[in-house]
């Protein structure tokens, strides 16, 4: 009976020394991106990237995507965001070397593929930049919870394209994982906090791993 007894009080200390492990070592949650806990699906799409390739749903498999919606004449959000993920991309591949940044042109019209592939380079070679017609690329806005629209006239030379100056983070799912918003200043360019993006990737990593 004794051995009973002790063999219950044993398993009950391991059972609760478990959970309190797990609460001591418990992941903290990403503080400054909207994070979904239950990622959401990518719908299958094919677009083309800076080199002539097809790309799809299945390049997203394996490694963390950043995706950012933009074009080329962009005078303000899209080279300053590439910018700063230039900056930090040594850091986001140190949480995760398969590590990814895409960029998606809203501008098929004018951002052509030797564009495409000359203005990405600018800012990392490793970088690429997708392109595909309106057809495709508002489902899968749509999908990725951004948007776009041309401003102005696209019949004219410098027309402008607004877009969403956020960044969607994919799991190597192929799932949307995170939502970064850039910071709002009125009279200053809506830009991520490039230190708020990686301690939140190195959050949301552990929280998959």
């Amino acid at each position: 009976m004794n051995k009973v007894i002790l063999v219950v009080f044993s398993l009950a200390a391991l059972i609760t020394g478990i959970f309190t492990f797990k609460h001591l070592t418990k992941v903290p949650m990403p503080e400054h991106s909207l994070y979904y806990q239950k990622p959401r699906a990518v719908k299958p799409f094919t677009l083309t990237d800076h080199q002539g390739q097809s790309f799809t749903v299945d390049n997203l498999k394996g490694k963390w995507s950043w995706v950012f919606f933009g074009y080329t004449s962009c005078p303000d959000v899209c080279p300053t965001t590439l910018q700063e993920l230039n900056f930090i991309f040594d850091d986001l591949k140190a949480a995760s070397p398969d590590t990814q940044v895409l960029l998606v042109s809203v501008d098929p019209q004018r951002d052509s593929q030797q564009i495409l592939s000359e203005y990405i380079a600018y800012f990392n070679a490793e970088f690429k930049a997708l392109r595909g017609d309106h057809g495709v690329l508002f489902p899968f806005a749509r999908n990725l919870g951004l948007m776009y629209a041309i401003a102005d006239d696209s019949s004219q030379e410098n027309y402008l394209v607004d877009h969403s100056a956020s960044i969607v983070l994919i799991n190597p799912e192929g799932l949307i994982s995170a939502v970064f918003k850039p910071k709002q200043v009125l009279g200053e360019i809506p830009v991520i906090e490039p230190e708020h993006v990686v301690s939140d990737f190195q959050r949301i990593v552990a929280l998959y791993n």
